[in-house]
């Protein structure tokens, strides 16, 4: 396992990214829930964000490619709109333990 930072280091419908090890990462919290990903897009097998922590649209509603402009949804990183439609971003397992988010490579 492998601590990423205290849920409350992220605000809520915000974004953070993460090295661990040789591992991008990235988290989403969604009111009290934490989604993890991997950094990495299913079309190109590049980087999502455009900016560092920059990973939602405008309206803070989807994850978002900055490359190609692909959408996907926060809590299942199904891709609903873009090169990848129907395509998902690869999850990572994770947990909340004492506030903390906790992460299994």
């Amino acid at each position: 396992m492998h601590t990423l930072c205290h849920i409350d280091d992220i605000d809520d419908r915000q974004c953070k990214g993460f090295k661990v090890g040789e591992a991008n990462l990235f988290a989403v919290r969604q009111d009290s829930e934490v989604f993890v990903y991997q950094n990495r897009c299913p079309h190109l097998g590049i980087a999502l964000e455009w900016l560092p922590d920059k990973f939602l649209d405008m309206d803070g509603e989807l994850i978002q490619c900055s490359t190609h402009g692909a959408l996907f949804t926060i809590d299942e990183g199904l891709c609903v709109a873009g090169p990848c439609s129907g395509q998902s971003l690869m999850p990572v397992e994770t947990r909340i333990e004492n506030g903390e988010i906790m992460v299994t490579l």
